[in-house]
This record gives structure tokens, sequence and C-alpha cells, in this order.
């Protein structure tokens, strides 16, 4: 699958989900003898890893990128790393605006926290696109904050520093490229503030200040599973309310 081009090749993962929609999406990035990078292995796939490592035969001069290191995006790079032998860079050791060559052109390591506390997006020029991660989604209007205190304003300030980056096309880690990147940002900030003024009106009403109590109110019923999820983006949620007022 080609979303642009002979620039950019997607391949999705066999992991689909609730929560990864039809698979992790990966990236590679630049033509055949040219210097290259895959963006996001995802989940250590014999048959997934095996397509990358084929999309990559040919050149030797290879990076394995990952936006962040949740399983569904990084548990694939090692095995992919050695399997190719690429270069793998560690996300933790990732710089903001560290640059990558390659035969599409620069990759630039834009710094983008909040929906984990390391996040990365990798901005190519060239080709006025954004691999986003789990920033913004290719599917719906929101993506899970709750990994760590102080997420949801760094995850408000790294939709500016995307929406800044006046793209013209976002390729996610879930769902299909978003053609509207300006559209999609906000709609995903409108959300999230939307979220923030939920809770901050339970509270008011009398909701006590208990994350599963708050969200049983802004969210209603929902699966275990995915309550769960909503307790941690409603405890997100009240640390940033702490912290504002």
């Amino acid at each position: 699958m080609r979303p642009r081009g002979t620039a950019v090749q997607c391949f999705p993962a066999p992991n689909p989900g609730p929560f990864t929609f039809d698979g992790t999406r990966s990236y590679v990035v630049g033509g055949e003898g040219d210097s290259m990078a895959v963006i996001d292995p995802g989940p250590p796939c014999e048959a997934h890893l095996s397509a990358l490592a084929e999309a990559v035969q040919g050149s030797n001069d290879v990076f394995v990128l990952v936006t962040h290191a949740h399983a569904d995006h990084a548990a694939g790079a090692p095995a992919l790393a050695r399997r190719t032998g690429a270069r793998l860079v560690d996300v933790e050791a990732l710089r903001d605006r560290q640059v990558f060559r390659t035969g599409a052109g620069d990759l630039a390591a834009v710094s983008t926290p909040g929906h984990a506390r390391c996040h990365f997006c990798f901005h190519l020029p060239t080709e006025r696109a954004v691999f986003t991660g789990d920033l913004v989604l290719g599917r719906g209007d929101t993506t899970w904050l709750g990994e760590y205190q102080g997420g949801v304003a760094d995850y408000l300030a790294s939709l500016d520093r995307l929406e800044a980056l006046d793209a013209d096309i976002f390729y996610p880690g879930h769902g299909d490229p978003v053609q509207d990147p300006s559209e999609a940002v906000g709609r995903f900030r409108r959300h999230r503030l939307a979220r923030i003024d939920q809770v901050r009106d339970a509270l008011a009403q009398g909701v006590a200040r208990d994350a599963r109590s708050v969200a049983a109110r802004v969210y209603g019923p929902l699966p275990p599973d995915v309550f769960g999820m909503a307790v941690k983006s409603v405890e997100g949620i009240l640390d940033h309310l702490s912290i504002a007022e």
C-alpha cells in the first residue's frame, strides 16, 4: 500500500482491536537503493516484519524509528533492526529536531508528548507530511491520555506544535492518512477541551473528586476495559484542573 507516491509506503500490522483499529500502521520512507527509515515497526509479527525487511532490502543505510515505546508501535523494532542490520534509534534518546537523512528527504523528529511522556512525530518537509504516531489518529476525534501527570497540558501544546508544521497530510499510527490536517487538529483539540469542560461541570454539580465517580458521570456505562481507560483519562484531566486552579 503506497499512500502517496513512492516516498512513503504503509504496512498495516495484523493487530486489529478496539484501540488499534485495523492495526498499527508501519511506514517505510525512501525508495529502493536510498537511505531509508522505518517508522513504528509495530508488534513482533513474523509476516509483518518480513514485509518491512523486504521493503528496505537493497539499502545499506536504514534507520528504525518509533514514535513512542508502547508495544503496538515498538515491540517489533529490535527484531527488525537485527534482521536488516538497520540502526535502531531508542526513542528515549531522540532529540527534538534531530534529523535522519532518507532518499525522500530529511526526516525530523518533533517532540510531541501527551499520549506518552516520550512521544515524537516525524516531519518530512519534502512531502509536507507528518507521521503523527498516536498524537492524532486517522479515525475519530480522540486519543488516550492518562499515562503521566501533566500529560493533558503537554498534549494540547503538542497539538499546537503539530499544527504549526503546516502539513498537507498526516500519516497516523492507526487509521487512514489524514488529508485535512488542520481540520483534524482542530477536531482533536475541541474534543479534549470539551472533555475538560465536562469534568469541570461534573465537579461543579457535586460529583466527588474521584476519577471513577467522575468517569461514570462523564462517560456513562462502558465495558470494564474501556472504563479503566476512561478512569485514567479523567485522572489526567483532574490533575490538569488542579494545576490550572
